[in-house]
């Protein structure tokens, strides 16, 4: 087999992590990049010592040199979760912006593939449902959340001109809620932070009336998918995600439910621009890709929350 370097920015955070564990398991070589804003070095501790592995720290919005050969790069690196981006507004700015023009510049010298990490945040509070990759979005700049939003849009317009302008060979996947071990007890979404009240015995915090809903894809599918469209010639963004759709307050219920916890569903107000559904149309991805999400969502969520109970020695 012919061995690829491939290099992963954000690679010490939730999905960059898996992403280097997939690489290495099909017998490439990773380099991970992190600064540790957000991503933990316990993610890929068990890495270390691998000969196929390396580990840089380093802040992608800073100039970029890597000595070796990179025949791929993943760009991972962003504050992800509502509680990161709110707390970190101007770092996750400058990630999407001066971060991605700095992986780009990298992906034109070495003559690499690029894949770009986008969100299915740019589609806002959409008016479209389920979204599909062509919906241009309802997003408010000027809001708290927009930092994200409008990042994750500045980086998908900047990927593309680099492909059209320069012809790097780029790739844009929009990933919906993913799941699965090594997300943060306290990075401020639904499932950690169900799973962790649940396991508490504290009451579950539901914001709004519950009603909004989301559509959760286990991380193991959602890598999958990631590495086939950057394997394919797919050059247009596909959406990866579970279109199992489900309301918060249903998936409270659910967590309680197989947690086997006393708690109760407490309600507080929704959070400004916080959408009130997400849903992604997958027909790209099935058609170009020949993927669909396997992991159904009550065995993504024992694992889960088996990987909770652990990390807290319950």
């Amino acid at each position: 087999m012919d061995k690829k370097v491939f290099l992963v920015t954000g690679g010490a955070g939730f999905l960059g992590s898996h992403l280097c564990d997939l690489i290495i398991g099909k017998g490439h070589n990773v380099i991970c990049m992190d600064n540790l804003l957000t991503g933990d070095i316990q993610n890929v501790e068990h890495l270390f010592g691998n000969e196929s592995f390396k580990f840089i720290k380093h802040d992608v919005t800073e100039f970029i040199h890597v000595r070796d050969t990179v025949d791929y790069i993943l760009h991972f690196a962003s504050p992800a979760s509502p509680i990161d981006y709110l707390k970190l507004p101007i770092q996750t700015l400058k990630v999407g912006s001066l971060g991605t023009h700095k992986v780009l510049g990298l992906a034109k010298e070495k003559r690499a593939r690029l894949l770009l990490a986008s969100t299915s945040e740019v589609y806002g509070d959409p008016d479209i449902h389920p979204q599909p990759e062509t919906y241009w979005g309802n997003v408010n700049p000027v809001g708290p959340r927009g930092v994200y939003d409008e990042a994750k849009r500045f980086a998908e317009a900047m990927t593309m001109a680099y492909h059209r302008y320069h012809q790097v060979d780029t790739r844009i996947v929009r990933i919906f809620n993913t799941y699965g071990p090594r997300m943060r007890l306290n990075d401020g979404r639904a499932l950690p932070a169900f799973v962790s009240q649940a396991l508490s015995g504290e009451d579950i915090t539901v914001f709004g009336d519950g009603s909004q809903t989301r559509s959760f894809c286990y991380v193991s599918d959602l890598i999958e998918g990631i590495y086939s469209l950057l394997m394919s010639d797919e050059t247009e963004p596909v959406n990866i995600g579970n279109p199992a759709e489900i309301t918060i307050k249903q998936f409270a219920e659910e967590v309680i439910s197989i947690t086997g916890t006393s708690s109760k569903i407490v309600y507080k107000s929704l959070p400004e621009d916080d959408p009130k559904v997400r849903q992604p149309d997958i027909s790209r991805a099935k058609t170009l890709l020949g993927w669909e999400p396997k992991v159904d969502r009550a065995e993504g969520l024992k694992r889960t929350i088996d990987y909770f109970k652990n990390k807290l020695g319950i």
